[in-house]
């Protein structure tokens, strides 16, 4: 519409009928400088729409779509730290429980070898009484044994001295064995 305006405004005066012509030099616009402006105007919209807005409206769109992806990895990261934070909470609750189950199991294992000990220590405990009681009592036989021998001596002694004769073999046996006898009763 304007390239119909501007042609009708250059051609001749009296081929349009001059109405135009005539509001134009009323408003002091000369056609021929109105045309050149409107190419020169043109020409440079041209350029700079080529050289210019498009090479920065590119860098614009490739830095937005860099801001985007920048974004969604951001959200991406989000997310990843958000589950890596719970799987560590997750692991260290699985530890927590597993560090319980271990001094659980580490007092009971104590509980049940303080108590092996404790069954071991009275076993040997008694197996040493019973040791000491059997050497007790052999000490007391051989004891008595001995005092038996030692009394039955005195009293063939004593006797062979009572009776003031020399015995025999035979009958420091008998007076032995009669002495023994009447210890054992007592």
């Amino acid at each position: 519409m304007l390239a119909n305006f501007l042609f009708f405004a250059t051609a001749e005066p009296a081929a349009t009928g001059g109405a135009v012509h005539e509001l134009l030099e009323q408003f002091g616009i000369e056609p021929a400088i109105l045309l050149s402006q409107v190419i020169s105007f043109s020409l440079l919209a041209f350029v700079l729409y080529r050289y210019g807005f498009k090479p920065i409206l590119a860098a614009v769109d490739e830095r937005q779509k860099k801001i985007e992806s920048g974004l969604v990895y951001a959200d991406e990261m989000k997310k990843k730290l958000e589950q890596a934070q719970s799987e560590s909470q997750e692991l260290l609750r699985k530890a927590a429980l597993e560090a319980q189950a271990v001094v659980t199991d580490a007092r009971k294992s104590a509980k049940e070898l303080l108590e092996k000990q404790t069954q071991d220590a009275a076993a040997q405990g008694a197996s040493i009484l019973e040791k000491a009681q059997q050497s007790i009592e052999l000490e007391r036989r051989k004891m008595l044994a001995e005092v038996r021998g030692e009394i039955a001596r005195l009293v063939t002694l004593t006797t062979a001295k009572v009776l003031s004769k020399e015995l025999s073999s035979e009958e420091k046996t008998r007076f032995a064995n009669a002495a023994t006898r009447e210890l054992t009763n007592v």
